[in-house]
């Protein structure tokens, strides 16, 4: 799940056998006949640091850090902690993968005779305990230290000599954020409950939503950007649809115009992260896509406003960048840790439905993030698209949910998201062919119609 939701992924299995050989077999790790006997056992992945124990009775998380050992919580305050593997893919007797969703993800596991010994039910909650555990796993598994111009060791040394045995809860929670605060990663989070009050440190958010949350509040200057669109720049016969996350419509007659707030939530009706959410989603993002661009046809340019798009889910951004393309073309790969090789990489097919091939502009801002991202970098790619506006957020990782051993909650972002020709834009964004803000901090909402009348003035001159 990538952010919010899961990446399923299209990963080419190398294998040794003849060409007529049998495929692997995704089965249910969860049948009607209970726990898939061929599933049970332990199993460990490397890249993740997570440890599976599987019998009759379902799935237990371990978390595998090199200072401790610990079973996960229940639950969590995010998705991805929420959600547990539900297929189960047999490579090999010792390998397996293990996905979320149907061809979801590339988590491999391998597995293992038992629990090692070091796993504990349970473990050390000293501050020092919590403190070792929290460092290991940012040693172990973050992936972009170098990135973002922060010497990891030097934050260690430095709060190590802060660090305190009695020291209260509180007092732990502020020394662990201000270590991940210099990232500047809004992938990566600690959350925790203190003497009832919720915590939670998040950094990285970019210019604009700090300065709208300090001063009117999201909630008012999204209602403003929304209002001036249908009175100021669409056409009549603008719609605000899909669980109000997608505003579609035309400008001047000429020109498709569709924004995308998130990357997928267009329905209501399942859970999210199960198969029936996800087949969902996308049935719902077909529908908005056929009835979009079948209006679309002839015209000049396409707009796709991904200024105020938060994430969401990357089978939804593949999707929409099917339908940009006449012609097959590698739209990203993902690296884990010190691989040299992507562990999957996913070539973009032209949709079977109605496409625009047209001049297309993506229209983006430090708001733009994550999956919102991705369907920039792979879109920007091709000779037709143009991105206008300002550089996006850079944070493109999906986050490994890591909880701590005293049930805090730990996300922090360990892949590298690489366009065809490996750019990575981890920590530093997406940069325009074209540069406007549309948030400026003096015009906040004037300064997005702006934009895009920049955006017909490029088109004028073409």
């Amino acid at each position: 799940m990538h952010r919010h939701f899961l990446i399923p992924a299209l990963l080419a299995l190398a294998t040794s056998a003849s060409a007529c050989a049998a495929q692997p077999v995704r089965e249910e790790i969860l049948g009607q006949d209970g726990v898939l006997a061929a599933a049970q056992g332990v199993w460990r992945s490397q890249e993740s640091g997570w440890i599976l124990e599987i019998d009759g009775s379902g799935i237990t998380r371990w978390q595998d850090t090199p200072a401790a050992c610990y079973p996960s919580p229940a639950g969590g305050p995010t998705l991805m902690g929420q959600i547990e593997y539900r297929y189960y893919t047999a490579i090999n007797a010792d390998t397996a993968r293990f996905e979320y969703l149907p061809g979801d993800g590339h988590a491999w596991f391998e597995r293992i005779s038992a629990l090692p010994e070091h796993c504990l039910a349970n473990p050390d909650t000293s501050s020092q305990a919590i403190f070792d555990a929290f460092v290991s796993v940012f040693e172990r598994h973050y992936g972009f230290f170098e990135a973002r111009g922060v010497d990891w060791n030097s934050q260690v040394e430095t709060a190590r000599g802060q660090l305190q045995p009695d020291m209260s809860q509180a007092a732990l929670f502020d020394l662990l954020a201000a270590m991940i605060e210099p990232l500047g990663d809004s992938h990566t989070k600690l959350i925790a409950h203190i003497e009832g009050e919720r915590r939670r440190a998040q950094f990285g958010l970019g210019e604009t939503l700090p300065r709208i949350a300090a001063s009117t509040g999201e909630t008012p200057w999204l209602i403003g950007l929304i209002q001036q669109l249908f009175s100021d720049v669409l056409d009549d016969g603008a719609a605000h649809i899909a669980n109000d996350r997608v505003i579609t419509g035309t400008i001047d007659n000429r020109v498709g115009y569709i924004q995308f707030l998130t990357m997928g939530g267009f329905m209501t009706e399942f859970e999210a992260g199960t198969p029936q959410w996800a087949a969902a989603e996308l049935e719902a993002l077909d529908t908005i896509m056929d009835e979009t661009l079948t209006r679309f046809a002839g015209m000049d340019a396409v707009i796709l406003d991904l200024s105020n798009n938060r994430g969401g889910y990357d089978a939804v951004c593949r999707a929409i960048a099917a339908r940009f393309t006449d012609e097959p073309f590698l739209g990203y790969s993902v690296s884990v840790g010190d691989e040299p090789d992507p562990v999957a990489r996913y070539t973009i097919e032209p949709a079977e439905a109605p496409r625009f091939t047209g001049p297309v502009y993506v229209l983006t801002s430090d708001v733009t993030v994550s999956c919102g991202e991705i369907t920039t970098m792979m879109l920007r790619q091709l000779d037709h698209v143009t991105q206008v506006g300002a550089t996006t957020r850079g944070a493109f990782s999906t986050p490994l949910a890591k909880p701590l051993p005293n049930g805090w909650y730990l996300e922090l972002s360990n892949e590298r998201f690489a366009d065809a020709s490996g750019a990575v834009y981890e920590g530093r964004g997406l940069p325009p062919h074209i540069e406007i803000h549309p948030f400026p901090e003096d015009a906040p909402v004037v300064g997005h119609a702006a934009a895009i009348t920049a955006i017909l003035a490029d088109l004028d001159e073409r």
